[in-house]
């Protein structure tokens, strides 16, 4: 049973896409990184598409891209959480942040990882 006052529905997957396209927005707007990783992903994923042979290289070369975008997004979530309570230092705010820096620098070792794979296999 849903909570009183909570659309359901059409209502609520229409709201939903919005909200996702403000959070897209905003990524656009306020985190350089994510314009950064962008640009390099409409390089790298035409390429992918391009290079790979068959749909499953295609996937495995296109899906690291992505999920570079995804993490960043979460990363910069992470760090927008974090500065919201206040701005001097802590452990543990420090500790969120650089946890969530090498979520994207682990995506990009996958992202360089699975090219060598797969345009490298013999």
């Amino acid at each position: 049973m849903r909570p009183a006052g909570k659309p359901a529905g059409l209502t609520r997957i229409l709201r939903a896409f919005r909200y996702s396209f403000q959070g897209l927005a905003q990524a656009l707007r306020n985190e350089a990184a994510f314009r950064q990783e962008l640009m390099l992903a409409v390089v790298v994923i035409p390429a992918g598409l391009y290079l790979g042979h068959g749909g499953v290289e295609r996937a495995l070369l296109v899906a690291p891209m992505l999920l570079i975008l995804v993490v960043e997004i979460l990363n910069s979530a992470v760090e927008a959480v974090v500065d919201r309570f206040g701005t001097e230092p802590h452990p543990l705010a420090g500790m969120a942040k650089d946890m969530g820096s090498a979520a994207v620098l682990l995506c990009f070792l996958l992202l360089g990882t699975v090219w060598l794979l797969v345009l490298f296999d013999t």
